[in-house]
C-alpha cells in the first residue's frame, strides 16, 4: 500500500471530503492506488480513464477548441480534467493525469512531459482557498517509470494541498486519533 495513498484517504476521512480521479496516461493507476488502502470507500467518489482525447471532452468538459491548439498533453488541460471529474462525480477534490508515457511523443511533447493537477473546493464557507492547482513534470524513464512517477507525483500534489488547508487543530485531533504523523 502506498504511504502517501493512505494519507490522503486518513486526511479526506477526518475532513468528511470525497475525491474524484480523472486519468490519462496512468491509465487507472491513481484509482488504483487510493482503492488499495483500508477504508477508501469512505472518500473515494470514482474516476475517469480518459485516454482518448475525445473522452476528455467528451466526459470531463475539457475546452474542444484547447484540445484542437495544443493537444491532450497540457497543462490547462489537466486542470480541467480535474475540474471536471470533481464536477462530474460530486467530488471535494479531483486530481488529473495527463502526458507521454511513451515510446512515441505526443501532440508535439517529447516523451516524460507530464501535467498533474487537483482541483479542490472554494469559496467563503470552504475554510479554504481551493480552486486548482498544476504541476509540470519532465520525467525520466522507461513507461512504467514514467507512469509510476504521475502517479507518486498526483498523490504527493494532492496532500500537499490537503495538508496545507488543514488548521492547526484539526491536525492535532488528528494526530491523537491516529497515532500521529
Amino acid at each position: 500500500m502506498n504511504p502517501t495513498a493512505a494519507d490522503v484517504v486518513r486526511l479526506l476521512t477526518v475532513r468528511h471530503e470525497t475525491l474524484a480521479v480523472a486519468e490519462s496516461l496512468t491509465g487507472g493507476l491513481v484509482a488504483a492506488e487510493i482503492t488499495s488502502v483500508p477504508g477508501a470507500s469512505k472518500v473515494f467518489r470514482g474516476s475517469v480513464t480518459a485516454y482518448a482525447t475525445d473522452v476528455k471532452h467528451r466526459l470531463l468538459g475539457v475546452d474542444a477548441a484547447l484540445l484542437e491548439a495544443r493537444g491532450a498533453v497540457d497543462a490547462q488541460v489537466a486542470a480541467q480534467m480535474a475540474a471536471g471529474a470533481r464536477e462530474a462525480l460530486g467530488a471535494d477534490w479531483a486530481v488529473a493525469t495527463t502526458g507521454v508515457a511513451g515510446p512515441d511523443p505526443q501532440d508535439g511533447q517529447p516523451v516524460g512531459t507530464v501535467f498533474v493537477a487537483v482541483h479542490g473546493p472554494s469559496g467563503p464557507d470552504s475554510g479554504s482557498a481551493g480552486g486548482g492547482k498544476v504541476e509540470a513534470l519532465r520525467l525520466n524513464g522507461d513507461r512504467a517509470e514514467i507512469r509510476r512517477e504521475s502517479v507518486r507525483s498526483v498523490l504527493a500534489l494532492l496532500l500537499t494541498e490537503l495538508a496545507g488547508e488543514q488548521t492547526g487543530n484539526e491536525r492535532a485531533q488528528d494526530t491523537e486519533q491516529n497515532g500521529g504523523f
